[in-house]
């Protein structure tokens, strides 16, 4: 894997969970003669701050890295976010790779080049474009994920069919028969329409706004539910999920999805994921959340919103009031 003589030592960042269940079985797998140090830290997107990334810096500093050095980000969308940025920032940016042990981090966190902590409960404000050196994806890694964290990953394959690939998105229709193979190819489908979507817009000026499908609800949704302590903190992809149906009930009352195609993004993704429990109260907050969305410029709110599935317009604005409607209609 390892150009003999490229690096001058080989960092493997993991936490706790991915140590314990993928490290073994990636050690066994990586061919260098170079030194390893292995960096654990605490799972969880509670951890995903500036504070853990002072903690590994300052690991890489005691431990003897340099501009020669590279870090490896084994584990989950958590992991490939923090480990990125704290690579393309330590001694002004070492190289790193990205091995991806979660559906989620495979078919997006780890691919893209989007680097990223959280600032409180606000998702990914912190962070810098950076391409990996590579991103290695083993699906034999899926086999130490629960059920639920299979299922996260599946909310960002179905954006990627509503966005941009009508037949991709027929293949989650009905998941009964699914075999190893047919995920395996989901995945490398799901990987190429973010790569193009990507290397058209890199910095996210503008096509790449796209990929934001479901999360200008979504991660408002997340983070309402992450900095709320009578609340169950909510994986990306149950959070995703919710933004995909809000967001696409909103693209429906402007005009631009037609009824048909709407229920049927909400009967698939229902089927998928259950509902969570929103209240009015709870919706008010969320609202007020979405100011803080990346996406939005000069005081307005930008949504994605599918025009059909396979086909999405970015840069789009909804009155509070139809926010409210899109939330009513989901807990309905």
């Amino acid at each position: 894997m390892l150009q003999p003589g490229a690096y001058s030592k080989v960092f493997i960042l993991a936490d706790t969970n991915t140590a314990q269940y993928c490290l073994p079985q990636f050690l066994q797998q990586l061919a260098t003669e170079t030194g390893i140090e292995i960096i654990e830290i605490e799972p969880g997107e509670a951890n995903k701050n500036i504070e853990t990334c002072t903690g590994v810096w300052s690991a890489l500093a005691e431990l003897g890295a340099d501009r020669k050095s590279i870090m490896i980000n084994l584990g989950g969308g958590m992991v490939t976010d923090l480990g990125a940025f704290i690579a393309s920032t330590f001694m002004r940016g070492i190289d790193y790779i990205n091995v991806p042990t979660s559906l989620l981090a495979m078919v997006d966190a780890s691919v893209g080049g989007k680097t990223g902590v959280d600032l409180d409960n606000l998702k990914n404000y912190i962070g810098v474009f950076s391409t990996p050196k590579a991103v290695i994806i083993d699906i034999g890694f899926l086999e130490t994920l629960a059920q639920e964290e299979m299922r996260s990953g599946l909310a960002e394959m179905l954006k990627h069919g509503i966005i941009a690939d009508r037949s991709y998105w027929n293949n989650f229709t009905d998941l009964s028969g699914l075999t190893t193979d047919d995920l395996a190819a989901f995945i490398h489908r799901s990987v190429e329409i973010k790569n193009e979507i990507v290397l058209a817009d890199p910095k996210e000026l503008d096509e790449r706004m796209l990929l934001n499908f479901g999360h200008t609800i979504g991660h408002a949704v997340e983070s309402y539910f992450l900095g709320n302590v009578e609340k169950q903190t909510l994986l990306h992809g149950e959070a995703v999920a919710v933004g995909i149906i809000i967001e696409s009930c909103i693209a429906h009352e402007k005009g631009l999805l037609g009824i048909e195609e709407y229920r049927e993004i909400k009967e698939v993704v229902s089927s998928i994921f259950p509902k969570v429990v929103i209240s009015p109260s709870d919706v008010e907050n969320i609202i007020s959340l979405l100011v803080h969305d990346k996406k939005n410029a000069f005081g307005r709110i930008n949504f994605v919103l599918p025009e059909s599935i396979g086909s999405a317009k970015i840069k789009q604005q909804a009155e509070n009031a139809l926010i409210y409607r899109a939330f009513e209609d989901y807990s309905g």
